[in-house]
């Protein structure tokens, strides 16, 4: 069920508190993405934030996505505590809508030449844009059940063997799918999608991903090596479907 944040010029399906499972246009605006060359650490990133958004005369709440990078991935426990910090920083903002949080979220730890501290990667927002087709963002998701932070409920927990990292792309693969339809999209109109995993994920990425993804495919998978926020979660997506992409 999409939530109207109609000060934001978005729509968003309600996750967890610490973010939404994604957020879509409002008609005759669009969403742009933003990612900056190198992390900055989180506080200076929401700062840059500010000041774009403002030099777009786009309010604070227009902010519907953001990409996080981690030093390493969080116990369950140090996850709840981090996500408490950033929450807070939105609600300074003004950003959550009846104390839902409509800002999705990808949150991961790079394997290699990962941040010293957590750090922004990218972001995204909304801008005016008459006639529009719809844009979108889907948040990262590992092979967790929708609304879970339960160890107990990692698929395939501890296996990394070819056969169970196939079992949690699959599983990922499906909570893609029902969020894509959720914000009323589809494979079609995704632009990016992006996987997060330090295992090899060509066993399985023709079959499990590329060809379920249909002509979306032509535009390829983004492979980061990266961990998803906490252990024992080893396999992330999320996706996006923007016209426009910046370097900042």
């Amino acid at each position: 069920m999409r939530i109207e944040n109609k000060r934001g010029n978005y729509s968003f399906l309600k996750g967890i508190a610490p973010y939404s499972a994604g957020a879509v246009a409002a008609p005759d605006y669009e969403i742009e993405h933003a990612r900056f060359r190198s992390p900055l650490p989180l506080r200076a990133g929401f700062d840059e934030v500010a000041r774009h958004l403002q030099a777009l005369g786009r309010p604070k709440q227009a902010l519907c996505g953001m990409e996080l990078r981690s030093p390493k991935p969080f116990t369950f426990q140090g996850f709840a505590d981090f996500n408490g910090g950033y929450v807070d920083v939105l609600k300074k903002w003004d950003v959550l809508l009846d104390g839902l949080n409509p800002v999705a979220r990808t949150n991961v730890a790079p394997e290699l030449e990962a941040p010293a501290e957590p750090s922004l990667y990218g972001f995204s927002y909304t801008v005016p844009s008459k006639g529009a087709p719809p844009s979108f963002v889907v948040a990262g998701a590992g092979e967790l059940p929708e609304g879970s932070l339960d160890p107990k409920d990692v698929v395939r927990r501890g296996d990394t063997s070819p056969d169970g990292l196939a079992a949690k792309a699959r599983f990922v693969m499906d909570l893609m799918e029902g969020r894509l339809h959720d914000l009323g999209a589809g494979w079609p109109d995704v632009t990016a999608a992006e996987i997060y995993c330090v295992h090899s994920v060509c066993s399985f990425l023709r079959k499990e991903v590329l060809a379920r993804m249909g002509a979306a495919s032509l535009h390829g998978a983004i492979w980061h090596f990266a961990r998803p926020p906490i252990v024992t979660i080893e396999y992330e997506m999320d996706l996006r479907g923007c016209r426009r992409e910046f370097v900042l």
